[in-house]
């Protein structure tokens, strides 16, 4: 999700929530015969989990993090707050939601209220490049398609190390620059032009990593996974089954072109995507 601050054409913030998103989605949920002050955490997978590899991605990367019973855990650019409600349901830990765009944080908290999980869950806004949280705040940071958004990466890596606890982890799922040939196939979920990606060159952030003094516990690349998984959900949007709960009441119409771009700047290998753990030093 976007972390960029405003800016003059009028923010990339903006760019990811239309004007009165939760009206348009509690519409939606209504209209798909669902109670929108009472709902379960399936309900709105499709449209709280704005990631490649959606939720099977959340939980492959959280079955990897050996997370704590009652950890307290900092969603970076949580969007609608997807991950912060899975992590809060399916681990038990309390989950602190951060983005830049206003109408994700306030419709993460009508949707953790309306999952029953408003008591494990809150949400801020706020910039990653200056976290309004103490220092050894958090046992976890978890981040899903953030980087890419972040003008200063240095900057916000190294907020992240400073709320983080001493042995706490840095948890990432995100989009990285690939080798492949050919400029990025805009748009895309996180860029409508090039100066809003900032897509991080792998080997230069798993440096700064160590530099900051994160230890590397594991890392893969599940580029191949998500090339599968978004084939499957473009050819399904092709033939019209995505169904009326889709990113498009967040996107608009212009999703559908963003998921085949992502899919072919995957297949040419212009991005790649992985998963990662860093430890903090104790």
């Amino acid at each position: 999700m976007d972390l960029q601050p405003p800016d003059p054409a009028g923010s990339l913030a903006s760019r990811y929530a239309p004007s009165g998103l939760e009206q348009i989605l509690r519409q939606a949920l209504i209209q798909a015969g669902l109670n929108p002050d009472r709902l379960a955490c399936d309900d709105v997978a499709a449209i709280d989990q704005l990631h490649v590899g959606g939720r099977a991605a959340s939980r492959r990367l959280a079955g990897r993090a050996g997370f704590s019973h009652a950890e307290r855990v900092l969603d970076l650019g949580c969007g609608t707050g997807g991950a912060t409600r899975l992590l809060a349901h399916d681990h038990g830990l309390r989950v602190t939601g951060l983005d830049i765009t206003p109408d994700f944080v306030s419709t993460g908290r009508w949707l953790s209220r309306a999952t029953g999980l408003a008591a494990r869950t809150d949400f801020v806004h706020g910039d990653a490049q200056c976290l309004p949280f103490a220092t050894a705040t958090f046992d976890a940071v978890w981040a899903q398609h953030v980087f890419l958004n972040v003008p200063d990466l240095p900057q916000a890596l190294d907020e992240i190390v400073r709320v983080l606890r001493p042995g706490g982890r840095l948890l990432i799922h995100e989009v990285v620059a690939g080798s492949g040939e050919g400029a990025l196939q805009l748009p895309v979920p996180w860029a409508d032009l090039p100066r809003h990606s900032h897509l991080p060159d792998l080997a230069t952030l798993k440096v700064r990593l160590e530099t900051i003094g994160l230890r590397p516990l594991f890392m893969e690349d599940i580029s191949e996974q998500a090339l599968q998984w978004r084939r499957k959900h473009t050819g399904r949007e092709a033939r019209g089954e995505s169904g009326a709960l889709n990113p498009s009441l967040i996107f608009g119409e212009r999703f559908f072109v963003m998921g085949r771009n992502v899919m072919e700047n995957l297949a040419a290998g212009r991005i790649r995507i992985i998963q990662g753990g860093w430890e903090r030093a104790g």
